[in-house]
């Protein structure tokens, strides 16, 4: 009797003390800065439409990866100029410059300044040329200085993911936007795809009912870029791998997920968050494998985990899985799930399943719509910009995804147009990394996301059905 009573008492007592450190009041999430209101000198930005551009001026900054892709593209649009191009690297910066001269063909990108060499050239720049717009393509953790300078200037900001890396960034970055009433944009592509805008045009339709439930993910084996130890995308960010512990990629999965659910539009909004790593192995043993034992790789403690899950409750209390893995030997998949109350939406492969099933194809829902027979539904539901653009924008990158995002930002800017994905957006996609961080490191405690809105985001309007 003795034995059981202590049992009980333990399984009492363990409960009770779960219950405390889980109290609203003791676990408080340490990621929630307070909100505090707009300053009467900032305007929100969320359906913000800048004055018209008859021709849009555009520097870039950073063309070692990323960069080319975008200055090739814009370069070719109607209305444009580059008028100057910024690396730490002599030889990319006068590469791409030549580049961008040899597209206008004598009639345009005539007069394209190079700035390298010192770390700062790109503020140089920035006084010197004074763009419209800046495209910052650069390592992490320029992203939110960059970003914010060039709003301070006069210029658009455009900028890789991520947006920022600590939410104290994304707040700067939301503040400058609204002082300056400058856009800053997060080039989030793949919510250019043909699959992701599909399915978003059949959310829109109700094809899906109510969306409940969304997985987004990042898993791409990407060890191959440790190789690059000077130049190159693996020579910065392999440090990140090493001594961070959380999901560092999420918004490839996360963006169009997120506009699907209409999330940080009217209907629905971020909550929380719960985050859970598992054991850092693959880029340890990698290095073990491929280096001596003296590289310095092989000095390095890899603390992130090979693969981040990651669980966000809305406010209405939808949940969004975001998984996250560039280590694992495994195909590549970003998910892209939606479950609605009539029926689900998948990506990798697309497949699709309704309540009823699919009319002429699946008798009910225990049946998937995928391969050959999904090319009826792309005739029913492609989304209108694809249909409009994926010609035009063959070849610019990632299935023409870039291109069209390209095509985008620069009708809206010469149209004077909202952006399809506000600067608000773009941090609360972001936010999941510095908020699984510290989620990972209690735990897998909840945090809980900053409204970078301010409340707005009730009256911003849903993302329309381009045409």
């Amino acid at each position: 009797m003795k034995n059981i009573n202590r049992r009980n008492f333990l399984r009492k007592t363990s409960l009770a003390g779960a219950a405390i450190a889980l109290s609203p009041t003791l676990a408080n999430c340490e990621s929630k800065k307070s909100n505090p209101t707009r300053p009467s000198s900032q305007m929100y930005m969320g359906d913000f439409a800048a004055p018209k551009l008859e021709k849009v001026r555009a520097a870039f900054i950073g063309v070692g990866a990323r960069g080319p892709w975008h200055l090739q593209f814009f370069a070719e649009l109607p209305n444009t100029e580059i008028v100057a191009v910024s690396d730490l690297y002599e030889d990319l910066a006068n590469k791409w410059a030549n580049k961008a001269r040899e597209i206008g063909k004598g009639e345009r990108h005539t007069n394209v300044k190079t700035y390298f060499g010192e770390e700062d050239k790109w503020r140089t720049m920035l006084d010197e040329v004074k763009p419209d717009v800046v495209f910052i393509c650069t390592n992490w953790k320029n992203h939110a200085p960059m970003a914010i300078e060039a709003m301070k200037k006069g210029a658009h900001a455009f900028v890789e993911v991520p947006m920022a890396l600590t939410l104290e960034e994304m707040w700067a970055i939301v503040d400058t936007s609204e002082t300056t009433k400058k856009h800053c944009m997060m080039m989030e592509n793949v919510n250019y795809a043909r699959v992701e805008l599909m399915y978003l045009n059949m959310c829109r339709l109700g094809v899906i009912g109510e969306p409940l439930h969304a997985e987004a993910a990042y898993i791409h084996e990407l060890r191959w870029q440790m190789e690059e130890q000077e130049r190159g995308t693996g020579s910065w960010r392999t440090g990140h791998y090493a001594r961070r512990n959380g999901n560092l990629y999420p918004t490839h999965g996360l963006g169009p997920v997120a506009q699907y659910m209409n999330l940080a539009r009217t209907d629905d909004n971020f909550d929380r968050l719960v985050s859970f790593s598992s054991p850092a192995r693959g880029r340890a043993l990698y290095a073990e494998k491929k280096y001596p034992a003296d590289h310095k790789w092989n000095q390095l403690e890899f603390k992130g985990g090979d693969i981040n899950t990651s669980i966000i409750k809305t406010n209405l209390g939808r949940t969004v899985m975001v998984q996250w893995d560039e280590t694992s030997p495994r195909p590549y998949t970003r998910h892209n799930l939606i479950q609605g109350t009539k029926g689900i939406l998948a990506g990798f492969p697309t497949r699709v399943a309704l309540d009823g099933g699919v009319e002429g194809i699946t008798k009910d829902h225990h049946q998937w719509v995928q391969g050959e027979k999904m090319q009826a539904l792309y005739e029913k539901y492609d989304h209108p910009l694809y249909k409009r653009l994926n010609k035009a924008a063959a070849g610019s990158g990632h299935g023409g995804m870039d291109g069209i995002m390209m095509y985008r930002i620069v009708e809206c800017l010469q149209k004077g147009l909202p952006l399809d994905q506000n600067v608000y957006e773009g941090c609360f996609w972001s936010a999941v990394t510095p908020l699984s961080e510290q989620s990972v490191a209690q735990g897998g405690m909840p945090k809980e996301f900053p409204d970078f809105t301010r409340g707005n985001w009730k009256i911003t309007k849903p993302l329309g059905i381009i045409s």
